[in-house]
């Protein structure tokens, strides 16, 4: 009797195919006929996967070669989720470029913004209803706002670079003006000091000229406290009292190349150079006379502004 342990470790001791003579007749027989060991349902099986897997192949096909491509086998695609390697996952096309149209330049864009206003504040005056009048007050408004927020950034950037900060060179501030006309007057009065070692200046009056009677005692003034030299020129022949030495006008006026006969006019000489350099015509301040030759002298042209 056969035991029941080795039984239910080795099937084979308890199959009839496995005792007497059969299963070696079975055996051999097989051998001579060449019949497969493999189950038929794994081979139908196999044949199933096989077929599945080449449909789904030509599916994948036809969707890359155009129209939208199928999702594959719902058994193998949807309920075992097999993936690529059995043409589940629809084919990734590349993104269509879209064309990128240029920006507009910012010039157009700020004279859209003039013709939006200039139109809506003409509706607004020839059709003043209220629906005009608050859209172009509205769209006025944001214009302002834009403005501001330039102005702001403006004066913040001015802030942060010196470089480009103008009141670095002419301060506006009460303080700052006070300090650098001083700075400004005291490099004036040093530089007209020695002024009369190189130029001379021609004044050119008239008897008759009412201006010339105020011009003259200015003239003077500056003339005594730089100490420096005037030839008085007379256009009509008349005297003055305030340079009794005096030239009656022959020629020289129009030798040096001054045009007209206006009076009073100030005229610079240089004599290392021999030219003629106009201060100004008309009644002059001191304070204008002694800018005016200090600019001429002293400061280069876009230097001083």
């Amino acid at each position: 009797m056969p035991d029941p342990l080795l039984a239910a470790a080795d099937p084979r001791r308890t199959s009839p195919l496995r005792t007497s003579g059969v299963f070696r007749r079975r055996h051999s027989a097989s051998r001579r006929v060449g019949v497969s060991r493999a189950p038929v349902p794994a081979l139908l099986a196999a044949l199933a996967i096989a077929v599945t897997a080449f449909t789904s192949g030509q599916e994948a096909i036809a969707g890359e070669e155009g129209g939208p491509q199928s999702v594959g086998d719902p058994f193998y695609c949807g309920e075992r989720r097999l993936g690529t390697w059995f043409y589940c996952d629809p084919a990734r096309r590349a993104p269509k470029d879209n064309p990128v149209s240029p920006p507009v330049p910012a010039a157009e864009r700020l004279a859209a913004v003039r013709a939006t206003l200039d139109e809506l504040k003409a509706r607004a005056i020839l059709d003043p209803s209220e629906e005009n009048v608050v859209a172009y007050v509205r769209f006025q408004r944001e214009q302002l706002d834009r403005a501001s927020t330039f102005s702001d950034v403006w004066q913040r950037a001015i802030w942060q670079h010196p470089d480009m900060d103008y009141t670095l060179q002419r301060p506006v501030s009460t303080l700052g003006k006070r300090t650098w006309i001083d700075n400004r007057k005291a490099d004036r009065d040093a530089v007209l000091t020695r002024l009369g070692e190189r130029y001379g200046l021609f004044y050119f009056y008239a008897q008759s000229c009412a201006a010339c009677d105020v011009a003259g005692p200015i003239l003077r003034s500056v003339a005594d406290s730089h100490r420096l030299t005037v030839m008085a020129v007379s256009m009509d022949g008349g005297p003055s009292k305030d340079f009794p030495h005096y030239l009656v006008d022959s020629g020289q006026r129009e030798r040096m190349g001054i045009p007209g006969k206006e009076t009073p006019a100030l005229v610079l000489f240089d004599t290392v150079t021999k030219r003629t350099i106009p201060v100004g015509y008309g009644i002059l301040s001191a304070d204008e006379i002694m800018d005016r030759i200090f600019t001429l002298t002293n400061t280069t042209v876009g230097s001083d502004f």
